[in-house]
């Protein structure tokens, strides 16, 4: 049986940090990631891929923003805007590498899915949201939409007088159709699933399923999807070639090989970033304590020499990885 392989799409896959968002931008980072990972299906894995929508998502809620005040359109609640954001993105994505896959002779089917994550309604997020979406707006504006809406703002420390709208970011549990995914994936089919970290929905107490405003952590989503459709390898591809303890200072060292054990005493000790790179060794620890065996975190065009990236493996036999 071919090996199956969760990848998480973040960082400069779709978005670099000196670019403006245009979709000719997007599309060649796209097509520039999926070269990097064609030597992964002519070494027979099967795919599944999930993807962040962070600048995506910031855009069509700016657009619901400006439709309100300027044509009285009706916004739409967060879940319809992740939505529409898998939509969009998992197209260009899709269209990216089917040419990808042409230009190297490489026939795979791909499916795009609009996925909906299981949240739990009772998740501890819901009483402390931080996850800042959408516009800044000034206090005065924020205060009215709080009391309109019942939207939640914090103080925008970077811009003198603004405040963002806050929305819980709660544990992604399970995600649909999830047989289905593993399924065409053994296949040999390529998935896109989960974007954006998934439309986060509950069941409400009849079963039905409900939305929530909220969003999911990409990684988080992945790293659950991995341990769903039981994958081998999950990878974090980002825009650093390794993880770093101390990133940035002087005392920087690089870190090539972790196992599980090693790592939690280097998230208890805050050796990682909050909000960028201990979110994403968090997934990597839950996917091989629920049974993965390998992860890897680095750059899309770093991944096929394995002399880069970051290997964490739940015992300390990761020099076999090289």
């Amino acid at each position: 049986m071919n090996n199956l392989a969760v990848i998480a799409l973040g960082g400069n896959a779709l978005l670099r940090g000196d670019q403006v968002g245009t979709i000719e931008e997007q599309e060649a980072n796209a097509t520039e990631t999926f070269e990097n990972l064609v030597y992964l299906l002519k070494e027979g894995y099967n795919l599944i891929f999930a993807h962040g929508n962070g600048p995506q998502v910031g855009n069509i809620l700016l657009r619901n923003d400006a439709g309100e005040q300027v044509y009285n359109i009706p916004q739409m609640p967060l879940d319809i805007c992740v939505a529409d954001s898998q939509g969009g993105i998992g197209y260009m994505l899709e269209r990216c590498l089917l040419n990808v896959l042409r230009k190297h002779n490489i026939k795979r089917n791909i499916v795009t899915l609009v996925t909906q994550v299981l949240v739990d309604k009772d998740d501890p997020a819901f009483k402390n949201p931080i996850k800042r979406v959408g516009k800044i707006y000034p206090k005065e504006e924020a205060d009215k939409l709080a009391a309109d809406k019942g939207w939640i703002f914090k103080e925008e420390i970077k811009a003198q007088g603004g405040w963002r709208r806050v929305v819980p970011s709660p544990k992604p549990l399970d995600f649909f159709n999830s047989d289905t995914v593993e399924k065409m994936a053994r296949e040999g089919n390529i998935v896109f699933t989960v974007g954006g970290g998934g439309v986060p929905v509950y069941k409400d107490e009849v079963g039905d399923i409900r939305p929530v405003d909220a969003v999911i952590d990409k990684d988080l989503a992945a790293a659950m999807v991995a341990n769903k459709v039981k994958a081998d390898d999950y990878y974090i591809l980002t825009d650093v070639p390794f993880v770093y303890a101390n990133y940035k200072k002087e005392n920087e060292e690089k870190l090539e090989f972790l196992n599980v054990a090693d790592t939690k005493k280097h998230l208890e000790q805050g050796t990682f970033a909050e909000g960028s790179m201990a979110p994403k060794i968090r997934a990597c620890v839950e996917f091989l304590e629920k049974g993965g065996k390998k992860t890897v975190i680095t750059e899309a065009k770093k991944l096929q020499d394995k002399s880069y990236g970051t290997k964490i493996t739940m015992e300390y036999d990761q020099k076999d990885l090289k």
